[in-house]
């Protein structure tokens, strides 16, 4: 019986020290596709993923720099994407954030190896830069019960701090129950001092994380574009949803308009994750979803943008929670777990 299934791509923050040796473990089989991965980076005198994914040891000074971090998360998710079983037909492909630039390669718009090219040079122009710099904070609590005016009041208050002269803040991704904030020093340290900590976590500075889906990026959307040519995009083979929510279906989608995008509004305008995970579900009411690894912080993303937008009736992480259990609605690739019920 053929499951159903929308296919989820990672953006940056998910190879971590316990993702050392992901490609090794999960796709020695898969050592040409790596190879051609590999020969990008070294073609631009870069270590290759297989070199950094092998080391002995893990820096977080240096994976979590977006030219390394970037590549190692690409070839990793692309790898997961080759690797599902049989029976599972993917119906839609999205992502978050740098998610995106995966999800035209899982879907069919650009090659896999030109997926992992677009990823490769942005995760070196976003590091080269570095502009300004990202936090995340709560709007859900433990249980995910939407709190829908707890949000909007946070968002207000990060309007008015943008707003302020000498300060640069704005909503960076809409992550389900979390909302990434980015801005200039100025902007994330008066948003700091404005909120109450939560759980003594947050809210929390991701390190090497420049201020990605802002006006801030400009310049890096001007390079992204003058780099990275419209020729290398076509037609997806799969819908893809995008940041806003918006399909572009196979056979009725703009090659140059999809490069636009992705070099234009992707880089400097929120990324809505929220709200693609809402039109997978409404528009595509699959069987279950699929999240690439490496790591397994993202499930807990779709699962609180499925909460907070009622799909199925869920209204709560204990709701959630009890389909999960009962289906195994949701499969993060990155969980030993998991990762057997779909390859």
């Amino acid at each position: 019986m053929t499951r159903r299934a929308v296919l989820i791509l990672p953006g940056r923050g998910t190879y971590n020290a316990g993702e050392l040796g992901y490609l090794k473990r999960h796709h020695a089989d898969r050592v040409d596709l790596i190879a051609r991965f590999d020969a990008i980076r070294e073609a631009a005198g870069e270590v290759p993923v297989s070199t950094l994914d092998g080391a002995e040891k893990f820096s977080l000074s240096r994976y979590s720099r977006g030219d390394v971090a970037s590549p190692l998360i690409a070839a990793c998710a692309l790898a997961d994407a080759t690797a599902l079983a049989d029976d599972i037909e993917i119906v839609a492909v999205t992502g978050n954030s740098m998610g995106w630039y995966l999800a035209l390669a899982a879907g069919g718009a650009v090659t896999p190896e030109d997926g992992f090219r677009i990823v490769n040079t942005m995760g070196g122009l976003m590091q080269a830069q570095l502009i300004g710099g990202q936090l995340v904070y709560p709007w859900m609590g433990v249980d995910w019960v939407p709190e829908a005016a707890r949000k909007a009041d946070l968002l207000a208050q990060v309007e008015e701090i943008g707003a302020r002269e000498g300060q640069a803040l704005a909503l960076s991704i809409d992550l389900g129950g979390m909302l990434v904030l980015a801005g200039d020093e100025a902007g994330l340290a008066a948003f700091e001092a404005a909120v109450p900590r939560v759980n003594d976590r947050f809210p929390m500075r991701l390190p090497n994380h420049a201020a990605f889906h802002t006006r801030l990026q400009a310049p890096v959307a001007a390079l992204g574009r003058d780099t990275l040519a419209r020729s290398i995009f076509h037609q997806p083979a799969k819908p893809l949803i995008d940041g806003r929510g918006h399909i572009w279906w196979p056979g009725a989608s703009d090659p140059a308009r999809l490069h636009d995008y992705t070099f234009g509004h992707q880089v400097t305008e929120a990324y809505d994750f929220t709200a693609a995970i809402r039109m997978a579900a409404r528009e595509f009411a699959p069987d279950l979803f699929i999240v690439t690894g490496p790591g397994d912080t993202l499930g807990g993303a779709v699962a609180q943008s499925l909460v907070a937008c009622g799909w199925r009736g869920m209204g709560s992480k204990a709701d959630f929670t009890q389909v999960q259990e009962a289906e195994g609605l949701l499969a993060s690739m990155g969980r030993s777990d998991q990762r057997g019920h779909v390859t």
